[in-house]
């Protein structure tokens, strides 16, 4: 690993198989920076939110909590349901952040981009998703955006396969890079 490595927490919020979301954050994982060290982590693991819980915080939940702690930056990788975040992404963010006053996002530095189906390519759900980002008093990253549209970018085993999309995440993996230095 070269000097000053950056740990790079990349999580996607979908639960589906055959997630693109999930695909577009292993990508992240193979075209990071020399800088970068990559883990990439799903969801399914969490259980629901429940403030009654908080007294005795599930392990799990606790983990999370330590790998968001540990990271120098994180980037979420999200779809787009219903013009907004999924659920479990939301149950995270929850988790992450509680009991009040113990948020593991304070001061973090995050970079949001997500893929669809759709022309906008969760463009409003990443909308949705900075709003509770900047009250969590993370520093997201506002340059590149990065919206992609799914259709033909992936093949059938995950693996991004469109040059020019692979251009646009290495140049917002170095913006990223740039942005955690910026800010650590």
């Amino acid at each position: 690993m070269p000097m000053n490595t950056q740990n790079i927490l990349v999580i996607y919020g979908s639960l589906r198989k055959q997630s693109s979301n999930k695909a577009l954050a292993r990508a992240l994982s193979e075209l990071a920076t020399e800088k970068m060290k990559v883990e990439v982590t799903g969801l399914d693991s969490l259980p629901f939110y429940n403030q009654d819980l908080e007294s005795n915080f599930p392990a799990v939940a606790k983990d999370f909590k330590s790998k968001i702690r540990a990271a120098d930056g994180i980037i979420i990788v999200t779809p787009e349901y219903n013009r907004s975040v999924p659920g479990v992404l939301k149950n995270m963010l929850d988790w992450t952040s509680r009991p009040y006053g113990d948020s593991a996002w304070d001061g973090k530095p995050v970079g949001i981009l997500g893929t669809s189906v759709g022309a906008i390519g969760a463009a409003l759900a990443q909308y949705h998703l900075k709003q509770i980002l900047n009250y969590l008093n993370t520093h997201v990253m506002g340059q590149p955006e990065f919206y992609l549209n799914a259709t033909d970018k992936f093949d059938a085993e995950g693996k991004l396969t469109d040059e020019s999309t692979k251009e646009h995440v290495k140049k917002f993996l170095a913006a990223f890079e740039a942005h955690v230095a910026k800010i650590t």
